[in-house]
Order: C-alpha cells, then structure tokens, then sequence
C-alpha cells in the first residue's frame, strides 16, 4: 500500500478488506468498498445479491447515525401504585410503547383484534384519528401489559369502565 494512503489508519473492517485480497492494490479495495454516500466520504459498504436477482447495498453505520432518544422524567409526586395517576402512567406507556417496533406489532395486534374499532363508541380508529391504549384490568390492581389486557379508543371517548 502506498504511504500516506488513508487505508493505513482504516479501521478494522477497511483492513480486514485489505487482507481480504492480498493480491489487489489499495485503489482496487477502495473502490470496491469504500463509498461515498452524500457528505460522508470513505464509507464502508458492500453490495448483496438477493435471490430475486436484485442487488442492495450494505453500508456501516456510524455512531452518528443512531438518533437520540431523551427520556423524559417522571413527576416527582405521581405514584404508579395510586389509581389516581393511572391515566398519567397509561400515557407514558403507551407513548414509549409507540416510539419501539415491539410496542407497534403489540398495538397492532390489538387493533387486529378489535376490527379497527374503537371499545367505546365502535367507530373506526384510523392514522388520522387521535387514539389511544388502555388497559383492562389496571395496572395498579394487577393487570399486565399482554395483548389480551389492552383496548384501544378514541381519546375523546369517555374512559367508562
């Protein structure tokens, strides 16, 4: 390789490519799987084969590319345990719940479950209408989060049970 290539201080995956073909040049290995992918040069990807016959293009991701979630503090008087903040901690479930593909596939079961309609007034719950989760038996007198203890409503609805 030639000196001052930026493949001498590549990181791991570059070299492991170098060493991967001991007989191609660093030019030959950079173009192979160092991309450039919009301002980020020097991108390490890989191109797959499907078996449909198409191809899609692998590329490692950074530490930048990982969003950031902040969480958000609990009120310093609210008490899991007191039916009074039941509806408070329902809403932080469930917006926790949104944000997570597992919490998703669990509210679309629930949907499934109930022909995309509302529990209280049986119209439909669609993208566009506000809705929300609640649970069956609560939480604070021993429900649990499983599908089959959840109903999803319109947030206009009343809660009556």
């Amino acid at each position: 390789m030639a000196k001052g290539c930026p493949l001498d201080r590549a990181s791991r995956s570059q070299r492991g490519a170098v060493r991967r073909h001991p007989n191609k040049g660093a030019r030959w290995v950079k173009e192979k799987y160092l991309k450039t992918r919009g301002a980020r040069n020097w991108v390490f990807a890989a191109t797959e084969k499907q078996e449909d016959g198409t191809q899609r293009e692998l590329a490692l991701l950074q530490e930048s590319d990982t969003p950031i979630h902040r969480h958000i503090k609990i009120r310093a008087n609210a008490n899991p345990h007191d039916p009074e903040w039941e509806h408070y901690f329902e809403s932080r479930w469930a917006t926790k719940m949104q944000n997570s593909s597992k919490g998703r596939a669990k509210f679309y079961r629930v949907w499934r479950r109930q022909d995309g309609m509302c529990s209280t007034c049986q119209e439909p719950i669609t993208k566009r209408t506000p809705w929300g989760v609640r649970h069956i038996v609560k939480r604070a007198e021993g429900g649990s989060d499983a599908t089959g203890n959840l109903q999803m409503h319109h947030l206009n609805c009343r809660r009556n049970y």
